[in-house]
This record gives C-alpha cells, structure tokens and sequence, in this order.
C-alpha cells in the first residue's frame, strides 16, 4: 500500500481477546509459561514468544515490526533511548582492536561515544566528511570494521550519498555501514534500500512526534537484530517500556501527515530566514543554496523540518532572539509537532570542543530550529519579531 496507508495499517496486532480496535498495551514484566519444557524453549529461542518484557513484549514487538516494515528491513530492535540505540548497534559489530570511521557532523553524544567511551576499550577512529565517499576510503585500514554515517547530519543538515559510500564499503569484506536517519524518519528515507546494513531512528523525534517519550530503534537483517538483542540487548539492559512503544505507535499514525507539513512549513521558514538581513547563513538541504541539495534530491523524498542558522551578533544576539520567541519554545531535542530552537553549540554538542565545532561549521552564533506544525505565518512572524530585537546589538 501508500505510505500514508501502511504507517496507520502495517503490521498492526488485532485485539483477539476483545477485539479493541487499538493495540492492547501489554504493560507486564514477565509472562506466565504453560509448562517446564515451554519455559526451557523459550528462554533459549526469546524470538519464538515471550519469557520476560527485558527480551521481548508484545507491544515492543508490534512497533519493532511496524518499524522493520516501514524500513523494508527484516526485523527490528526497540530500545531505551536513541543513543541507546546507537551504542546498542555499534557495540554489535565492533570489538577491541577495530577501527570505526565516522562523519565530521554527527550528534554530539555519538561524538563523545566514539572519541570518549569507545578508546578506552581499544577502538580506534577516523573523522573524515562523509559527503566525500574517497575520505571515506582513504580512511579505510586492515582493521576497519564500521563506517557510521547521519544523514541529514545534526546540526548543519549535511547529506551523505548513502549508495555511494554502501558500494565502497562493501568492496571490503566485514565492514558495516550504519546510518542515523532521524533526521528523515522512514517516511523521507529508507537508508537499507541505498545499501546500509543497519539504520538506527531516535524514536523519541519524528516517530513518536509529540515529546512524550524517550525510545530509540535499530533496523537491518535478522542476522543482525539478533546479534544486536542478544547479548547486547540482554546485556546492557536499555530495553523499551511498552507503554513507550505503545505511545510511539499512536504517534506513527499521523507520521506521513505531520513530516509532509514539516517539510512544507520548514521550506517556506528557510526561504525567509535566507532573505533576512540579521541572518549571515542557513543549513536546509532544501535551498538550492545548500552543499547537498542535490543529494539530498537524489536519496531523500523530502527535505524534513530541520535547519540551522548563523545569527549575526554571535552569541549575544543568539541570546537575545532565543529568549524572545514566543511560538518556537527554547527546548533541546526535535521532532516534535510543535517547533523548538536551541542553540547546538551548548546544547546538543556541547561535548565538543570549540575547535572541534568550528572546524565544521558549527558556530557560536548558530541556532538550530526544529519546524513544527504549526501555521508556517506565525512561524514566519514569530522568527521575524525575534530577529528584530538584535539591530541594537548588531548595528
């Protein structure tokens, strides 16, 4: 079916029971087993039915198929938290001794994962700018066992052609290409159909929509999920609630709706912000402007509803225009139906250092804006009155 069909109908779980015509929610722990030898089974093949919600739980198991389905991939793993998700699917496939390449614009979180936590344990790393496929394989060493890419990258919305690095990397046996596709969601991009062997979402953004939840999912081969859900999964612990799942599916169903009129509100809010005399530069792959649009035109059905932008004034006037908007609300995170402003460099990627983030474009005087639904006039106007409280500061 359309797209728009599937995310309200794929994989839904009827109701037997009752037959409610929304999912139950199986808020349980554990599950009562029929017998000894059933107990036995299950607890040594968890993907046949369901022991204990920390393996696997009916709700969870619903999105996680809603999810594979919607990524054209063969299975699903929900988890705590994106980041939880990311560290979940990196850990899978790498050991001590690898070496992991990733982009030079990436979450700052990943960013500390992979330059903070990942080398004591022996994992080297090379940042390279994953727009350029032959950085990617200049970096490439005997040992190298994962390219990690986002796509559109937070906070500059760089676009990465994920064909293009899928066919070098697998040229070279044992290498994994993971992609962060929040920014896109599956409605904009399906990353395993361009050749990426895992895809990780913050389903805390754009899948759930409403800012209610902390969740996160990786999508890939069930080779994969499973190697990834045992022992990782059983190990580290950062298993979905299912009233999390349960509460990210109600989400889902308005998903193709709310990214359509993301994209349209977030296109018309770029436009403007592009003619304003207090704006020195704006990061939407939408704008012809923009480094990758033509990627981003290529891989991509839509543009997606976030942006950044550099505020003349630098900090001070960053300052006083995020303290002055009324409809954008002054939160970290994205996704959401109704739009937020943050400011990257000391929220989302703050365990940058200052050199570290002005060597990619990520400057003090940059905001980022996640496009909500609301109508794209007071949007326009809300940005627009808050600019104006920067000619003092400026001028």
């Amino acid at each position: 079916m359309e797209l728009n069909t599937d995310v309200l109908h794929a994989e839904q779980r009827r109701d037997v029971a009752f037959g409610s015509h929304v999912s139950p929610l199986y808020q349980t722990s554990t599950f009562v087993l029929h017998d000894f030898d059933e107990a036995v089974h299950l607890n040594q093949n968890i993907d046949q039915g369901f022991v204990y919600s920390r393996f696997g739980n009916p709700t969870v198991d619903e999105f996680e198929r809603k999810i594979a389905y919607l990524e054209h991939a063969e299975a699903a793993l929900g988890l705590a938290s994106g980041l939880g998700a990311i560290s979940t699917a990196v850990m899978s496939v790498i050991k001590g001794g690898d070496h992991i390449i990733f982009g030079d614009v990436i979450y700052g979180c990943t960013f500390a994962l992979f330059t903070k936590v990942l080398p004591d344990f022996h994992v080297d790393y090379t940042i390279v700018d994953t727009t350029d496929p032959e950085a990617i394989a200049a970096a490439i060493r005997p040992n190298t066992k994962l390219v990690y890419v986002e796509t559109p990258a937070n906070p500059t919305l760089k676009i990465s052609d994920i064909q293009a690095i899928a066919d070098l990397v697998h040229q070279h046996e044992g290498i994994r290409l993971i992609v962060d596709s929040t920014f896109a969601s599956p409605y904009l991009q399906n990353p395993l159909d361009l050749g990426a062997d895992l895809v990780v979402h913050s389903a805390t953004k754009y899948l759930c929509g409403h800012g209610t939840v902390t969740a996160g999912v990786i999508a890939g081969s069930k080779a994969l999920i499973d190697q990834a859900r045992m022992p990782y999964l059983q190990c580290f612990g950062a298993v979905l609630d299912p009233f999390a799942a349960w509460q990210i599916m109600q989400g889902m169903k308005t998903l193709g709706v709310r990214m359509e009129r993301h994209c349209e509100n977030a296109m018309k809010v770029a436009n403007f912000l592009e003619g304003h005399p207090m704006i020195d530069h704006v990061y939407y792959p939408g704008l012809p402007s923009h480094p990758s649009h033509e990627t981003a035109k290529k891989q991509m059905r839509g543009f997606g509803g976030m942006m950044s932008a550099d505020i003349k004034g630098g900090i001070d006037a960053v300052r006083k225009v995020m303290n002055a908007t009324k409809v954008f609300s002054l939160a970290t995170s994205l996704g959401n139906v109704d739009s937020l402003i943050q400011h990257s460099p000391s929220m989302s990627h703050f365990d940058m250092t200052p050199e570290e983030r002005h060597r990619v474009s990520i400057y003090d005087g940059q905001v980022r804006l996640s496009v909500g639904i609301e109508d794209a006039d007071d949007l326009i106007h809300d940005l627009d009155q808050a600019l104006s409280k920067i000619d003092v500061c400026v001028n």
